[in-house]
């Protein structure tokens, strides 16, 4: 089982729909059994709450189902997870500060790292934004995931499909 954890600041935004950009990705190609994914974010300050609403309708018009309820990184994610995709480069630079001894690094990316086309360094926070700015992440994670699933079933010798 791989396992894929999105990362960012608050977990209601950025960090869900990439978890449901990427489930849903892995479940058109056949190949939920091999995954866990989940998202988290850096601070707790949301724990408990579902997915900013904003979001959650601009992921719904492109058929995403944000249900993830949002929660903090905490340090058994560092062990336990194969992959934790950072959002933007403070998310990045704060998971590299949770993995005191240093051992995790390998596990961390950047989600724009397995962007195809978009040219763009960083998913943008967009909560205090308007519509373009939840359409802009769409755009960027659609790109971004069916990159990291590429390397994921390059690395992994994962089947085209199932």
């Amino acid at each position: 089982m791989i396992s894929v954890l999105f990362v960012c600041l608050g977990n209601i935004c950025r960090s869900p729909s990439g978890e449901a950009v990427f489930r849903a990705l892995v479940e058109q190609q056949g190949l939920s059994d091999h995954f866990r994914i989940d998202s988290a974010g850096i601070i707790g300050w949301h724990a408990g709450e579902g997915a900013d609403a904003r979001m959650k309708r601009h992921a719904a018009r492109r058929g995403y189902d944000l249900t993830s309820i949002s929660r903090q990184v905490t340090a058994e994610d560092l062990r336990d997870f194969d992959y934790i995709i950072a959002m933007d480069d403070q998310n990045l630079r704060d998971l590299k500060r949770l993995d005191t001894t240093g051992e995790y690094g390998d596990k961390f990316y950047k989600m724009t790292d397995f962007c195809r086309s978009c040219t763009e360094t960083v998913v943008p926070d967009p909560y205090y934004g308007g519509a373009e700015g939840f359409e802009k992440v769409l755009d960027l994670l659609e790109d971004a995931c069916a990159g990291l699933l590429d390397h994921i079933r390059n690395r992994h010798d994962l089947p085209l499909s199932t």
